[in-house]
């Protein structure tokens, strides 16, 4: 939302001249659910996918998997022992917590706000996150996508997520 204040290319993207007032936060929350709920990523997919113009340029005979961490909507905060022990929430709406030292796992841990993200980080040294597994189907000779899907994030995700692209994309 912040950038829509001063580059040039998102506004155009969106639709908003350059005296046009840019959107708050509140716009695009209240929106996200109903992008959500409407499923309207996939119904956009599945139109271009339909559109003759792109249908000649897919080939049924390559196709990988490719996956990326997508960060879940969970404060770090909200990632509490599940047997209900530890120290009680700091006051406050957003009360200051300190992590250091405390060992936390998925097996010991969950999040209190989405219980389906998953403690993980993207490669050694980097920090981690509570988040979920985005997975895209791309056809190899042109470069599409053509599925997608998101799954928990866990070490098996991608394997599990090949299969069920294929027969998607059938």
């Amino acid at each position: 939302m912040e950038r829509l204040e001063f580059d040039l290319l998102f506004r155009w993207f969106v639709g908003l001249g350059v005296d046009d007032a840019a959107w708050d936060q509140t716009t695009f929350s209240k929106n996200r659910d109903r992008l959500l709920v409407g499923d309207v990523a996939a119904r956009f997919l599945a139109a271009v996918l339909s559109n003759a113009r792109v249908k000649c340029l897919l080939s049924s005979e390559h196709f990988s998997v490719d996956g990326t961490l997508i960060e879940a909507w969970a404060s770090m905060k909200s990632f509490r022992p599940k047997d209900g022990s530890g120290e009680p929430p700091p006051p406050g709406r957003n009360g200051e917590r300190d992590f250091h030292g405390e060992t936390r796992s998925n097996e010991t841990h969950a999040s209190t706000t989405d219980p389906d993200a998953q403690l993980l980080r993207k490669s050694g040294g980097q920090e981690a996150k509570l988040c979920f597994m985005g997975h895209a189907l791309m056809e190899n000779r042109s470069g599409l996508i053509v599925h997608a899907c998101l799954t928990r994030a866990d070490g098996h995700a991608e394997r599990i997520a090949g299969p069920r692209h294929d027969r998607a994309a059938r």
